[in-house]
């Protein structure tokens, strides 16, 4: 008796499909066809909203899983900001959600797949050993840098898993946007050499660190996985920070000379229970 040997893909297929390090994250942004959401019976459009509700609070169930809801403004109608570990899941996730409210419903106005990632640019123990001597006399080697290294570098750890292990904040207002770094001749921010690039990334975090507490951001990388380089999350709980912190590091030479930037999509995360009035008129 012989058993048909099952092949590798359809066994790959069953496992998950993890990242070395950090989530996969994906953004969903919606039209409705409200024409094809009306056609539908009235028994029909509750089942499709209870089904779409259960499926999200599944998703938020999964380890390591996030799942934000948004009520999109101007170019989009409904929105989800989605950070897991297997981008397997993450694949039919994202198929189960297009399908959720029936054929033709969901129009998928824009999408971005992304990972989380540590920044290339965070200080090295040399570089802050070396900080402590210019500015504070601190001689390296001794006691006092030592200690001054040992919360420092619990410090980057910090930093580091929060970068590739974030937890969003359940704040009330949501923009994104997609952006990439020049490569013009005269504007090529790959040539400049790497102490060149995280000097003038030093400056754009300065900023970004003056409005800790109003504005929360994710950076996620997306070279290799779609068609810009990083996509920027931002959080608030007053949409005129949103706005200022953008307008404010338009100024910084890392931003005015070699950042490009796609369209900016903003949304109000709530519960789906509270979306579906708005964006489907019921």
């Amino acid at each position: 008796m012989t058993t048909e040997a099952v092949p590798h893909s359809a066994t790959a297929a069953a496992q998950p499909l993890k990242p070395q390090e950090g989530l996969g994250a994906l953004h969903l942004f919606y039209r409705i066809d409200l024409a094809a959401w009306r056609a539908k019976s009235g028994h029909e459009r509750d089942d499709a909203l209870a089904g779409l509700t259960e499926l999200i609070a599944t998703a938020r169930q999964q380890p390591q899983t996030q799942v934000i809801t948004l009520a999109m403004f101007a170019r989009a109608d409904l929105g989800f900001m989605i950070l897991t570990p297997d981008l397997r899941y993450l694949h039919s996730l994202e198929k189960k959600i297009t399908a959720s409210l029936g054929p033709d419903v969901l129009l998928t106005e824009f999408s971005y797949l992304s990972m989380t990632e540590k920044s290339e640019y965070t200080q090295k123990d040399d570089d802050y050993a070396l900080e402590l001597e210019k500015t504070e006399g601190i001689v390296r080697g001794s006691a006092e840098s030592e200690a001054k290294l040992a919360t420092f570098r619990e410090r980057i750890q910090h930093y580091t898993h929060d970068r590739l292990y974030p937890v969003l904040p359940d704040w009330e207002y949501f923009c994104f946007y997609p952006m990439s770094k020049r490569r013009e001749p005269s504007q090529n921010w790959y040539a400049l050499p790497h102490e060149k690039r995280r000097e003038l990334m030093g400056g754009h975090m300065r900023v970004g660190r003056t409005y800790a507490g109003r504005v929360r951001q994710l950076i996620t990388g997306s070279t290799g996985l779609d068609d810009w380089e990083w996509g920027v999350s931002l959080f608030a709980h007053d949409p005129f920070n949103i706005k200022a912190i953008v307008y404010e590091m338009r100024f910084d030479e890392v931003t005015h000379t070699y950042g490009e930037f796609g369209p900016f999509y903003n949304g109000l995360p709530m519960p789906l229970t509270d979306i579906y009035p708005r964006v489907l008129l019921r």
